[in-house]
């Protein structure tokens, strides 16, 4: 599907629906059937949950294989995470109402998109965990792709940790089957914004964090 332009403040339907800042029911369902159902799937290992907050505003930020990537990445961390999705997501009414109940809000890719700027800041505001690719795009295990500054401008405006997590397997999902796909999330430890950091350089140094949690093969320009 391609990119749409993102609509202007004063034509913009996402004013329109509820966007959800605390866990729902349909979430605490989803994530329960995940847990069933992903081992099926995937043989899964994390590390280095201890890293994560137990409370208070940070971000996530990781690499971005494939649209697995969101459900593992939340059973390998002891908290909610609210995540940034592309608004391709979103288009069908079936998939926005549960993306929406998930904790998901739509970003228009490839260009300034205000509203999903200020509603990750309101959510960092409230002491929300919120979900980042900052590739902006899935890579299909062909490695890390070259980083965008949304992640570091929104650590430095809400001047909370960043946490880089490294995914590794998710796309070999379904390639192998029966075989389960070995899928490995390494999370690393936060990385705090320095006073006066420009959002490139923090960048840069959430980028080689996450390279540093991944096998050779998905490090992309980051080796």
């Amino acid at each position: 599907m391609p990119n749409r332009a993102a609509p202007t403040p004063f034509d913009d339907p996402r004013l329109k629906k509820r966007y959800y800042a605390e866990p729902t029911t349909t979430r605490r369902v989803v994530m329960g059937l995940m847990r069933l159902l992903l081992p099926l799937i995937m043989e899964m290992r994390f590390e280095g949950a201890a890293h994560v907050p137990l409370q208070g505003a940070c971000l996530l930020a990781g690499n971005h294989l494939t649209n697995f990537d969101v459900f593992p990445l939340q059973l390998s961390v002891p908290r909610p995470i609210f995540f940034m999705g592309k608004e391709q997501l979103f288009r069908n009414p079936l998939s926005d109402a549960l993306l929406r109940r998930l904790g998901g809000f739509p970003v228009y890719r490839g260009q300034r998109d205000q509203w999903a700027m200020d509603h990750a800041l309101a959510l960092l505001q409230r002491g929300r965990m919120v979900g980042m690719f900052p590739e902006g795009r899935r890579s299909h295990g062909q490695g890390l792709r070259p980083g965008k500054s949304g992640v570091a401008r929104l650590a430095l405006q809400a001047e909370c940790p960043i946490v880089p997590i490294g995914i590794a397997g998710t796309d070999y999902v379904f390639k192998r089957f029966p075989r389960r796909a070995p899928v490995v999330i390494r999370i690393g430890a936060p990385i705090l914004p320095l006073p006066d950091e420009e959002p490139l350089e923090l960048t840069d140094r959430i980028m080689f964090a996450i390279a540093a949690l991944l096998p050779d093969r998905l490090r992309g320009v980051y080796a």
